[in-house]
């Protein structure tokens, strides 16, 4: 049985017109994403710290407990070394979203 040409470019044309629209609706998890990458130095990559290191791995915590700990920082009300000056960068929308990515990963 002969494919027809147009059948063997489907696939191709469809990973054309799908790529605009997959990257529109990625933004906001690049963005994110991006966030996170300036927790990595002290908490690991996607928030896994390596294995024998004192600092908190966030991979997998609650979103809630994550949101309360950055506030608790932000207002200097939780003990810290540097937390205190890195959470006053974030905003309350920066933090929820943060907060989403770090739960979502796995431990």
């Amino acid at each position: 049985m002969r494919i027809p040409r147009l059948a063997k470019l489907t696939p191709p044309l469809l990973c054309l017109v799908l790529s605009p629209l997959a990257q529109a609706q990625s933004k906001e998890a690049l963005y994110t994403k991006s966030l996170a990458a300036t927790c990595a130095n002290c908490h690991g990559t996607n928030g896994k710290v390596v294995a024998g290191s004192t600092v908190t791995s966030l991979a997998g915590l609650d979103k809630g407990y994550i949101v309360a700990q950055m506030n608790a920082f932000k207002a200097g009300t939780r003990p810290a070394t540097v937390m205190h000056q890195i959470s006053k960068g974030f905003n309350d929308a920066q933090i929820e979203s943060l907060a989403g990515y770090f739960a979502a990963q796995k431990k």
